[in-house]
């Protein structure tokens, strides 16, 4: 039988790697944004640069099995270290760049780390506070030294520094770097990726180089075999997803890697670049989306016009293509008059005017989110996984797609709803365990099948639909079952809603609490003349509150009675991902929202 987990003869990650980079040489392999300057990297120097730096790990002491883990915005650095660590056998662990002090703590010690990367100065910052809590580090690497030039830790050490170790020990250990790559297996683990912590501290999910291969490899039956994507790294490269798309899928199908300046300045990277391929969690998908109805509500009244009437034929033409027909002259006609006159512009404005293939993931999204992008003929597909899958377990495809679900299992993976109604997947795909913590591993794997936690329903075609969390399903006092997510979903469609976070459990009625989009309605704001002074004095604006209140009444028409939001109440503050409410791909942690605003909650009973 065929090896699912080996691609081009190779078994292990660190294989691949030096395949790929002994195949295309020169050939860039990424590029990263500096000082507005867009710079190229080879595979070549991909390689040249990881060798060394596994070659300066070895000489550091770190051992085959031991963690190094990257703190760290997405940038070359993060891969080259990445690579470097798997190549000399050792386990790379991503940490969040929004996690505080305290919970980088946590990771490292729960992981073990005995070496550390960290991008500058801030990050460093939060190793120095909590140091003597870290006694197996053994040395902390900074990338960029700025503000940094006269700084002396025994403990610290820069780039510049780690890649003249490297260069002093290459004679010396470039065979034993050799051996170390030949001798990693591949039920070794290569990775640790943490959960993101939403119902619980998070938890490092080990992910071998089998599973790492296999999803590479088996990535082609849902994203079809093209070898000449360039895709854009925007989210953190911690989170499994992004991981997938920025590492492991480009060096499978030799793909182009672009890393932004900054996430602050990431739409206008992605306009610079065009990507290809793009993947996106809904947060992202749903500002573009309310971006582009803002300024179209600002259009002349022909612009309003000529945008409501494409979008109207090109829903109409996704209708018939998503439903396996052949749309008629006239509507193709149409089709062709709307691109030409509005959605060309419209994906130029979005950086998405090459694109192929656009998937969304890693949170619930709208169907009418979806069905927008595909009306302006961006193919915007849904797709489901989760860290303990080592990534995608099911997708929608350009060829069989149907909004509103996430899709059917993707080759070679079993996917079934058992009696409680929760999603099971079980595959070549399934971790390894949670790192130090067997009892969480038995409690999430049992009999091959990996217990997902979300509750579900499979159609009779094999599409799969996420009704909710398990742990998120509100019981009202009146004994009906409601899923929060579909409610919150449409709400977040609303170009003035960023979030929301619907409440009932035990109770006899839903409320909600409302995150404002800030620059939407700031907008709004300012064109009625309404006064304010900061973000909360904005938020309490009746107008706001009534602005908002038409969203959700317009939300409440599409539900049941039991299922509509009787009260509502607007959070004044603006939630980052440096915010304890929010994961660092903005997912909301419900449990931590419900409890910082408990008063909030209270005051609508």
């Amino acid at each position: 039988m065929d090896n699912l987990a080996v691609i081009d003869g190779c078994d292990t990650t660190p294989k691949l790697f030096r395949s790929r980079c002994d195949e295309l040489g020169t050939v860039i392999a990424m590029r990263e944004k500096e000082f507005g300057i867009w710079h190229s990297f080879s595979w070549k120097d991909y390689y040249d640069k990881a060798k060394c730096i596994g070659i300066a790990l070895m000489a550091l002491g770190l051992e085959p099995g031991q963690v190094a883990s990257i703190l760290s915005e997405n940038n070359k650095e993060w891969l080259f270290v990445d690579m470097a660590t798997m190549c000399v056998g050792g386990i790379s662990n991503g940490v969040y760049t929004t996690d505080s002090y305290s919970q980088l703590k946590h990771v490292c010690v729960d992981s073990q780390t005995r070496i550390l990367f960290v991008e500058d100065e801030e990050q460093l910052d939060k190793f120095l506070e909590i140091e003597k809590d870290l006694p197996l580090v053994q040395k902390v690497v900074v990338f960029d030294d700025d503000g940094l030039k006269t700084f002396s830790h025994p403990k610290v050490m820069f780039m510049d520094e780690l890649y003249e170790l490297g260069r002093k020990n290459f004679e010396k250990l470039q065979n034993e770097f050799d051996k170390r790559l030949e001798n990693v297996r591949p039920e070794d683990t290569a990775i640790l990726v943490y959960t993101s912590g939403t119902t619980g501290p998070p938890k490092g999910a080990m992910l071998t180089h089998q599973n790492l291969l296999f999803q590479a490899r088996n990535a082609g039956s849902w994203i079809g075999e093209e070898v000449h994507e360039e895709i854009i790294s925007i989210l953190p490269l911690c989170h499994i997803a992004e991981r997938t798309f920025s590492v492991f899928l480009p060096l499978n199908f030799k793909w182009i890697v672009n890393f932004v300046e900054s996430p602050e300045t990431s739409f206008e990277n992605t306009m610079e670049v065009s990507p290809t391929l793009f993947f996106g969690v809904p947060r992202m998908w749903e500002k573009m989306h309310s971006n582009t109805v803002i300024k179209i509500n600002e259009a002349v009244w022909l612009g309003r016009i000529a945008y409501e009437l494409a979008l109207k034929i090109g829903g109409k033409y996704a209708e018939y293509i998503d439903a396996g027909g052949k749309p008629n002259l006239l509507l193709r006609l149409g089709r062709w008059v709307a691109e030409k006159t509005v959605f060309r512009n419209l994906k130029i404005m979005l950086g998405l005017d090459r694109a192929r293939i656009l998937f969304t993931g890693a949170a619930p999204v709208s169907p009418e989110l979806i069905a927008w992008y595909r009306a302006l003929g961006l193919n915007l597909l849904e797709l489901y996984g989760q860290t303990e899958c080592a990534g995608i377990t099911t997708s929608n495809t350009a060829t069989d797609n149907r909004i509103g679900t996430i899709g059917k299992a993707v080759a070679n993976v079993d996917m079934r709803i058992d009696e409680n109604g929760e999603i099971l997947c079980r595959g070549p795909h399934v971790f390894k365990g949670y790192f130090g913590n067997p009892e969480k591993t038995a409690e999430t794997v049992m009999d091959g099948w990996l217990y997902t936690g979300d509750i579900g329903t499979m159609d009779e075609d094999g599409f799969l639909r996420i009704t909710d969390r398990k742990k998120d399903i509100i019981i009202t006092a009146g004994g009906k079952n409601i899923s929060p997510s579909e409610i919150e979903n449409q709400l977040k469609f609303s170009p003035y809603i960023s979030d929301a976070v619907v409440i009932g459990d035990k109770r006899r009625y839903l409320t909600c609490l409302i995150m404002i989009d800030h620059e939407n309605v700031l907008n709004f704001a300012q064109n009625q003349n309404i006064p304010f002074t900061d973000f909360a004095s904005l938020s309490a604006r009746p107008e706001i509150v009534d602005l908002i209140g038409v969203e959700i009444e317009n939300v409440n028409a599409k539900f049941a009675r039991v299922e509509t939001i009787k009260k509502f109440k607007i959070i004044d503050e603006q939630l980052t991902a440096d915010d304890e409410e929010l994961t660092a791909t903005m997912k909301l942690k419900r449990s931590t929202v419900e409890k910082k605003y408990s008063s909030l909650i209270t005051s609508m009973y």
